[in-house]
Formats: C-alpha cells, structure tokens, sequence
C-alpha cells in the first residue's frame, strides 16, 4: 500500500482529494452519541487540508432500504466534523456536480448508501457510481482510502474508486493494519484474546483462526451460553444458539478456551429487573444471564496479568443497562492493568470503553473496524485493502 506521505510529498495543493471516511456513527434523534470515528478520521483529513488539497470526503450512516432518508443524513456528522476540524465541513449532494472549493476546504458528500449502486453487487453499476465519485475530484485528483470500518466491502466508495484513480492509505487504515499484523505476525507470548457479543455463529470463524496461535481465549458476552451447554449446563432462558453446541464442544476440546464461573442473572431483559449472581452450574429456569459475575472478572483477570499481548472484541454483558456493566467494566480495566500490547476490535468493544468512561490512552489501539478486524484475524483477504496494494 502506498502511504498518504507519497501523495503528500507529490504535493496536492490546488488537486481535489476523494477520501473515503468512516463516519457511522450512532445517533440520538439528530444527537450523535459517540464521535469516536469522527474523531478518527480528522487527522487524514487534516492533514491532506493543510496541505492546501480541496478535500471531498464520502462516508455512509446507517442502511437506507430505499433511497434517501433523513433520519440517516450525515448533516449531524458534517457539523462536528467541521467542529473537530476547526473549519466548516460543507455537506453537499453527488447530484449537485463538483463541489466548488478553495485550498484546504473540505466538503462531506451526503450519505452514499442514499445511492443503491454503493453497495450493489453488479460490477457495472458500482462502476458508474465510482466514475461519478471521480468526477468529483477531476482527472488529476486521487483517492485516499481512511475507513478501515469498511475496508472488508466490495463498495464504489471503497473499491471500485481505487481502480480509477491514484490510491493511497490514509494514516487511520495504515495505523490499523500495523496493528493488525503485529497481532497474526509477531504477538508477544502470553498471547490472550477476549472475546464477548451475542452470537456464537459471528465469531466462530475467528475462534477457529485464533485458537491454534493463543494461549488463552476467554469467552463471556451472550455467546459463552452456548458453550456452557456444551458442558451440559442448563442457561434457563439465556441467549443459545442449539445449532452451535457441536461446534463448541470441538472448541472447548482444545483446551485453550476459558468460560465463566459465575453470571450475573434476571428475570427480565430489563434495568429494573430482579437480579442474582450465580454459578454457572445453578442459572434459574426461567431467567436470563446478562453478564458475567465477579468471580468470573476476578479469574479472567488473573489470565490477563500475565499477558504480554491482548485482543478485545465484544462486551461481557449488556453493558449498556447499568445493572449488566460491572463484567465489562471489570475485564477492561483487568487489560488496562495488564501494561500488555492490547487491541480493542472495535465495534460495541469501542462504544463499551467510551461509555463507561474507561481511559482510552489504557489501550495501546483501539479499533475503528470491528468486522474488518476479525475478517483481518481470519486470514480473508479485505478488498478494500487488496485493491490499494495495485
């Protein structure tokens, strides 16, 4: 991949810019709640407007089903951006042609999923969108690639424009895949990975890449239910997936995957529900585990003491009810008293540290891409990265 340097020092003073950003960021009404990729993407976009380049930045929120929506418009985004930026980010619409921009002014265009041909699956249809993103920027221009979010799609913003015009990575995409590969290349022993979230059938895949290069995997969110049952317990009416017990069974065989001890359980999917903790051996029927308990946090924070390396995608609990936050919480802090090379992948791992007002700088990375970086983990080949090594 060509580094945003080499753009640079070709020099882009007076050429437009395309930059492909990661701005879904999750909104309150027209309120964004958490402006940590916003954040994320400044320093490119800085750094491309100091240096006196006409910046059109393309970015998506949320998924339009049919066209335009303003509830999903990215005018919220446009106004901090230009806050963090310390300039106006003028929002402006594909169909209004090239946008008309001095040196070192930055325009957002409007929600590209608005346009169906961003996420179609015929080449030719994304190819007429990219050539219409190009235009944007002119002959001259080129294509900065900084939404590593979106690096694991096949979309006209992402892919089909790199193959029209001059392609770099931007120094977020850079950042993530160092990190990245520091963590499949070269992890420093005890190599640790925790992993949360609903599903056990969304990380299956990256169980299977990981476990033969860890030494230890430790499981909590809704996903660990499914392999409880696979050790026979009874999970009253938690989260379970059935299909999966064979399948964590096989897991649970390498000896390398941690489960929780205890569970924090209720009798409703509620913040005022009636709450116990319990052994995992003795959930209720009739209840519901919504996070791991305290002796759980307390074993999972003995294993990562001694971690030299540590990657962290998904919550232990329902971290967004006050009730379900402590497991979450604890295991987060237990990486940040680790003093380990530790990763968050992203995703609701990234929202979980800012909304328990964790410190950001305890992490050496925190992710912006939680499903490219478990495809990245899993060994896929991420289009958006691929077509930037031509």
């Amino acid at each position: 991949m060509k580094p945003i340097e080499d753009l640079l020092a070709a020099g882009v003073a007076g050429r437009g810019v395309l930059v492909r950003s990661d701005l879904n960021v999750p909104l309150a009404g027209s309120r964004i709640t958490d402006d940590g990729r916003i954040r994320a993407s400044v320093p490119t976009i800085q750094l491309l407007a100091r240096a006196g380049a006409r910046v059109v930045v393309t970015a998506h929120l949320g998924r339009p089903k049919a066209g335009p929506d303003p509830a999903l418009s990215l005018a919220p985004v446009a106004t901090r951006l230009g806050e963090l930026l310390g300039a106006p980010s003028r929002l402006v619409e594909l169909s209004a042609g090239p946008p008309e921009l001095a040196d070192g002014e930055v325009a957002l265009l409007e929600n590209i999923r608005f346009d169906a041909r961003e996420t179609s699956k015929d080449d030719d249809k994304r190819a007429a969108l990219a050539a219409e993103l190009v235009s944007l920027v002119g002959s001259d221009g080129a294509f900065v690639s900084d939404g590593f979010g979106v690096v694991h799609r096949k979309q006209a913003s992402v892919y089909d424009v790199a193959r029209l015009l001059p392609a770099y990575a931007g120094t977020l995409v850079r950042d993530e895949v160092a990190v990245l590969r520091r963590l499949t290349d070269d992890a420093a022993r005890p190599y640790v990975v925790v992993l949360g979230g609903s599903k056990v059938s969304d990380k299956l895949a990256v169980i299977e890449a990981l476990l033969p290069s860890v030494d230890a995997l430790l499981v909590g969110g809704g996903m660990c239910f499914t392999f409880l049952a696979a050790q026979g317990y009874s999970v009253g009416d938690s989260l379970l997936q059935p299909e999966q017990i064979p399948n964590c069974g096989q897991l649970l065989d390498s000896g390398r995957i941690v489960l929780p001890k205890d569970i924090v359980v209720a009798d409703a999917f509620s913040a005022e529900a009636k709450t116990q903790t319990v052994a995992v051996d003795a959930i209720p029927d009739g209840w519901l585990g919504l996070d791991i308990g305290p002796a759980t946090v307390s074993a999972f924070a003995g294993v990562l003491a001694e971690a030299k390396t540590v990657f962290w995608n998904g919550p232990m609990g329902v971290f967004e009810l006050a009730p379900f936050a402590e497991g979450t919480r604890g295991v987060a802090r237990a990486i940040v008293d680790s003093g380990s090379f530790s990763v968050v992948g992203g995703g609701d791992s990234a929202a979980a540290v800012r909304a328990l007002e964790l410190p950001e700088d305890g992490f050496s990375h925190i992710s912006t891409g939680g499903g490219a970086s478990l495809e990245y983990l899993e060994g896929k080949q991420l289009p958006g990265l691929a077509v930037l090594e031509h």
